[in-house]
């Protein structure tokens, strides 16, 4: 991967993420043109990026949060600012006397959950739009963990249940089928949509057509979803709105670890033990599973072949991670240079589903969060923040 700053030179011991403030700006600029072509409304899903201390590089661009939880609510309220979207697969009446008096939009999973709290919306004293998740019955997501529209779902509703709903007090619907995907997919998506749920998109004032959009990746065809929301948005007369949160940070943070030790095995490859872990400060590597991409290293996808030939002045490993779960392997991975104990490692990518989703397992210390400027000559690096033992203490209670 080309770089062009040295995330790797923070004078603090590893691992830390490093978020680069220019990188995001890039992102937000894109996201901003969208909304400016087409008037809809970008939404910041926090599940995926909540990592507040950058909020104030991207509110300027973005018109509000998308939140799940009380917690998620409170970080956008006072570190987003801006228009409030919830949605969960189910409130509890506590969670929603907590929210209510902070956000603008409400997305019920179910009509009885409608009819259960709407009186609490009526008790507010400004308007709170509520809006139903749908289930058109349809994704091309290829992995069961991430795909919303299996016949076991337990997001939205499907056409038959809300066939004779009356649809009072709501003013907007809200679905979510896609995962890393271009706009291709929406418009396919759309079309499903349309289908089973025109009766409704006639009798409403907005629709949140969900996450997914990998808005910023290399090749994504902007101009053709900007096409597909103004077409919809002409049609039926709707305020759209969109909650991307990956393509917010895709590309923009790294995590840096430290080359700990090298085992040899001469029967196999190598292996790099760093201070770090997949399974607990990037889930996702597991999770998905995918290898992430390392600067100045080559990723090698096909690890069953243990014998594939290296190439001219490159040394291949295996790169492990600091914990005692025997498949908390990262990857494989050739490199121009033998690894050293003491060598810094730079992982790509590392800003969405990762700071968020990270673990304390094993007693690891969290990596910090550290931020830069690619575009500034000294690259303004700001130690936001360091955990310690305190942190691990005070988690396990």
């Amino acid at each position: 991967m080309e770089q062009h700053f040295d995330y790797a030179s923070v004078n603090i011991e590893t691992p830390y993420y490093i978020i680069d403030r220019a990188a995001l700006r890039r992102n937000m600029e894109v996201h901003a043109d969208i909304q400016k072509r087409t008037g809809c409304r970008i939404l910041l899903a926090m599940k995926a990026f909540s990592t507040w201390c950058v909020f104030h590089d991207m509110a300027p661009y973005l018109a509000g949060a998308a939140a799940s939880s009380t917690n998620e609510v409170f970080l956008a309220k006072e570190e987003f600012g801006k228009i409030i979207q919830m949605y969960s697969p189910a409130y509890s009446e506590s969670e929603l006397k907590a929210v209510l008096p902070h956000i603008d939009y409400l997305v019920f999973n179910s009509v009885n959950q409608y009819e259960r709290f709407r009186h609490l919306v009526k008790e507010q004293d400004r308007k709170i739009h509520c809006g139903y998740r749908i289930n058109p019955e349809y994704s091309e997501v290829q992995m069961e963990i991430y795909n919303p529209c299996t016949n076991r779902s337990r997001f939205g509703m499907r056409a038959e249940v809300l066939a004779d709903v009356t649809m009072k007090g709501i003013d907007g619907l809200h679905f979510h089928t896609m995962c890393q995907q271009g706009s291709d997919v929406l418009f396919r998506t759309l079309e499903l949509v349309e289908e089973r749920f025109e009766k409704f998109l006639r009798k409403i004032k907005w629709i949140n057509f969900g996450g997914g959009h990998h808005i910023t990746r290399k090749g994504y065809d902007v101009d053709g979803l900007c096409e597909i929301i103004n077409d919809f948005k002409d049609k039926y007369e709707l305020e759209v709105f969109l909650e991307p949160g990956e393509s917010h940070v895709l590309n923009t943070g790294y995590l840096v670890a430290t080359v700990l030790d090298v085992i040899e095995n001469p029967t196999s490859i190598d292996v790099a033990i760093l201070d770090t872990s997949a399974s607990a400060h990037m889930p996702d590597v597991i999770e998905m599973p995918y290898t992430p991409e390392i600067l100045k290293a080559r990723r090698v996808l096909e690890t069953t072949d243990t014998d594939m030939p290296l190439e001219e002045g490159r040394y291949k490993y295996i790169i492990g991670s600091k914990t005692c779960l025997s498949g908390d392997i990262i990857g494989e991975y050739l490199f121009k240079k033998p690894l050293r104990v003491g060598d810094r490692v730079v992982f790509a990518d590392m800003s969405q589903y990762t700071i968020c989703k990270n673990t304390m397992f094993n007693g690891l210390k969290l990596p910090a969060i550290v931020t830069c400027d690619s575009d500034t000559p000294d690259g303004n690096v700001q130690i936001v923040k360091e955990f310690h033992y305190e942190d691990f203490k005070g988690r396990m209670s």
